[in-house]
């Protein structure tokens, strides 16, 4: 490994010729942000009762009698859901970010998009669903005093409801911008406009809100924060992390992968993501994550096995295809 200097800035370069936190014109980049600690409860697993169900535009919010899960869940956590019921030969469950929690109960906002999630949508009071939580890495809050900006796509906002709320009760300014495609598409609003002054709403096709995407927003706010916080689509979160970390300002990222077990062991939500020592590796969304430093997640390599990844060459020629005459 060798440093050089560019522009006023340390560039770090690894044998693989790979530049790490290349510097950007008139700025100063600032170390890269600490994973997130990890959860300070287990989780649990058990039968628990829907007691509340409503729709939330497009989406459908639960809410779960559930205390041993509301009690220890903190902002940014999930649970996963066993679906189809006892019979059903959907074996993999849902994992779903937890909206808010109090008296005992939590609630999610479920999007109906394929058979398991549209079964979870359909439960009414009085349906038990089998369900572990709470999972996952937290939000880290920030030092006391620090502004913050909370950044929701589509029904990715619902998971900065209750981080909203607990930052302004520690007395934190509080700012956000919430966006979707379209008015439908949009979540918590109501919720997350409660705890954030300013609050700007985006809207693709501006049937609501301003017309275009939460960037435009994000662009003018963030430099009046401290942190950054987003849930959303990945390329959404790409951009928000990208527009924080070129001035300077941390933020946390939970992502919105698939997660088939939610415990780490199907490797099924991995995410190519710097690690403390400055090499990359593939960290699991559901252990490692779903919070993770903006700047730490290498965003454009999302979907792909970058060669310069720990263990890359291995995971290549275990995927190889066999030359003819070859033994697979």
């Amino acid at each position: 490994m060798s440093e050089d200097e560019e522009g006023g800035t340390r560039v770090v370069q690894l044998p693989s010729g790979e530049r790490l936190l290349p510097p950007v014109p008139g700025t100063a980049r600032a170390p890269l942000g600490q994973p997130a600690p990890p959860a300070a409860h287990p989780p649990v697993q058990g039968v628990a009762v829907v007691v509340g169900s409503r729709p939330v535009s497009a989406y459908t919010e639960l809410t779960i009698e559930a205390p041993d899960i509301a009690e220890t869940a903190a902002p940014g956590q999930f649970v996963a859901f066993a679906v189809g019921g006892p019979t059903s030969s959907m074996l993999l469950r849902r994992s779903i970010a937890i909206a808010g929690v109090g008296e005992g109960r939590f609630s999610v906002v479920v999007s109906a998009r394929a058979e398991g999630s549209t079964w979870l949508a359909t439960r009414r009071p009085g349906d038990e669903v089998d369900v572990v939580g709470p999972l996952g890495r937290p939000f880290p809050l920030p030092p006391e005093g620090t502004p913050a900006l909370l950044v929701g796509g589509g029904y990715g906002a619902a998971a900065l409801v209750g981080l909203g709320g607990l930052l302004r009760a520690r007395g934190h300014e509080v700012a956000a911008v919430v966006g979707a495609g379209d008015q439908a598409r949009l979540c918590s609003v109501d919720d997350l406009a409660a705890v954030a002054a300013p609050f700007v709403v985006t809207t693709d096709d501006g049937s609501t809100g301003r017309a275009g995407r939460v960037t435009e927003p994000v662009a003018e706010l963030v430099s009046g924060a401290g942190v950054v916080y987003a849930c959303g689509p990945m390329p959404m979160l790409a951009a928000v992390a990208g527009l924080a970390t070129d001035r300077g300002v941390p933020s946390w990222v939970a992502v919105e992968e698939s997660m088939a077990c939610g415990v780490g062991v199907c490797m099924t939500c991995v995410l190519p993501v710097v690690g403390a020592d400055g090499r990359s590796r593939f960290a699991r969304s559901c252990t490692e994550g779903p919070v993770f430093a903006g700047d730490r997640v290498r965003f454009a390599d999302v979907g792909t096995l970058p060669p310069d990844l720990v263990g890359a060459d291995a995971m290549q020629l275990a995927h190889a295809v066999p030359e003819e005459g070859e033994t697979p």
